[in-house]
């Protein structure tokens, strides 16, 4: 996916203040000057008057570290500017880079550290930049976000030094900022790039003389041997006293609406990530596709009540919108109003279409609200049916156990791996599309999936 340049933070920038009341300060040199003049206590064990020299040692520091200090510029005449060169996505590593202007007459020796929350990295980062007199330099950092949502980013505290390195001053910098983390963008990159590759598969069908399943008429061609007898235009045939057969393509227009439970279930953790982190990259994938196939796609992102909502739609714009709903989008400790969520989509989703419902079951005796609620949508729309697996389960069963308790949690676990087939198979016959994914493998399943749905003209 192309990512538009309003996806990147803006630059900020701000000129500096001074850090407290009193912003200069003493360097480690000053200091190293210093204890380089304690060599006069030796001889000053044998000639007092050597004391004397140690004192003019530490006046002539003192003497330099002032002059020093009144050619540093003050901090009023720094500017620092904090610029973004990528979006700031789950599972990639964006480059920050922090910038220092320096008017004054003298190069500047600089020690920058950004107040960077650590949903964003989890020091904050500091960077050293050497800056010409009356230039800018430059020095860059990369963060890995392991959150979705706003974070907010504080000021850059600034030291800096001349070349000479005896005065130091303190400063900082307000470059308050919001930056919104969004879903995984390369996993929907890297799936746009799937669907071309379908898209090329397709046509190498037609050129194999094969009958194409999509019955959404495309065009006219002549006939060739092993098309079907069925797809003949007979008024075009009579017309240029030749076979002319009709091209059909997957049908366009339809709509694909998702809907994202968000309750207590997708915030287990899978590795870094939670299940929700993984749901909301692979909603943003699916709608990439299915928005570059022509179709229309909504969303309803629920808890205890409705978090998010866009109706069907199509374009970049929308597109946009639900790039910043799934960011935005935020779990919650309880359980999730499933009843409320069919109710919703059921009373303004009136026209037939593909429901991707992504969620997890819950380990209970009982047979699941979800699975009850997803029934209800079977009569009006086609159902996909979507729930995360359990990996650490998975892991389990593929180990042989060599005790009784090893026994017991291997029967235990074959018993929750058989009890969740049990409830997809009901789903499966009310004519619902249900399987179980792992989480890293989400977008890739969705998405073909939703391909086999439009090969095969379901809707």
């Amino acid at each position: 996916m192309t990512e538009p340049p309003k996806l990147i933070p803006t630059r900020v920038a701000a000129p500096a203040r001074s850090l407290g009341r009193w912003p200069d300060a003493f360097s480690t040199r000053f200091f190293m000057a210093l204890m380089a003049g304690l060599v006069w206590l030796g001889p000053a064990w044998w000639e007092p008057r050597f004391v004397y020299a140690l004192a003019a040692w530490d006046a002539l520091i003192l003497a330099l570290w002032w002059l020093d200090g009144r050619h540093l510029p003050r901090p009023q005449q720094l500017e620092v500017a904090r610029l973004w060169s990528d979006p700031v996505a789950l599972g990639s590593e964006a480059r920050v880079t922090l910038e220092v202007r320096n008017p004054g007459n003298v190069g500047l020796e600089a020690t920058l550290e950004d107040e960077v929350p650590p949903a964003l990295r989890p020091m904050p980062p500091r960077v050293e930049i050497l800056v010409a007199a009356g230039g800018t330099a430059q020095a860059c950092y990369t963060i890995a976000p392991r959150g979705r949502g706003d974070h907010q980013l504080g000021r850059v505290f600034i030291r800096y030094r001349s070349p000479l390195d005896l005065a130091e001053r303190r400063a900082t910098a307000a470059l308050h900022q919001t930056v919104r983390v969004y879903p995984n963008l390369q996993e929907a990159r890297r799936l746009s790039l799937y669907l071309i590759r379908s898209r090329q598969i397709e046509l190498e069908k037609r050129l194999q003389h094969r009958r194409e399943r999509g019955r959404e008429f495309e065009n006219l061609r002549d006939y060739r041997d092993g098309d079907d007898l069925r797809d003949i235009c007979w008024t075009a045939s009579a017309r240029r006293a030749k076979l002319i057969t009709k091209v059909y393509r997957a049908e366009r227009s339809q709509t694909v609406q998702v809907v994202l439970d968000v309750g207590r279930l997708m915030l287990a953790k899978v590795g870094s990530l939670s299940k929700l982190d993984y749901a909301t990259t692979a909603a943003l994938s699916l709608a990439q596709v299915a928005l570059a196939g022509g179709d229309m796609v909504g969303l309803l992102a629920y808890g205890r009540k409705v978090k998010a909502r866009l109706a069907p739609a199509r374009g970049s714009a929308h597109l946009r919108q639900m790039l910043d709903q799934l960011a935005l989008v935020e779990g919650e400790l309880l359980e999730a109003d499933h009843a409320h969520a069919a109710d919703t989509l059921l009373s303004r989703q009136r026209r037939r279409s593909l429901v991707v419902w992504i969620t997890d079951l819950a380990e209970t005796a009982a047979t699941p609200d979800v699975i009850e609620s997803a029934l209800r949508l079977t009569r009006h729309h086609l159902v996909l049916f979507v729930a995360l697996g359990q990996p650490d389960l998975e892991k389990l069963l593929s180990q042989r156990p060599e005790s009784s308790t090893a026994m017991y949690r291997y029967v235990a676990g074959l018993e929750l791996v058989h009890r969740r087939e049990l409830l997809l198979r009901r789903l499966r016959e009310q004519s619902a599309l249900a399987l179980e994914i792992e989480p890293s493998r989400l977008s890739t399943g969705l998405v073909n999936q939703y391909l086999q749905v439009k090969e095969r003209s379901l809707l």
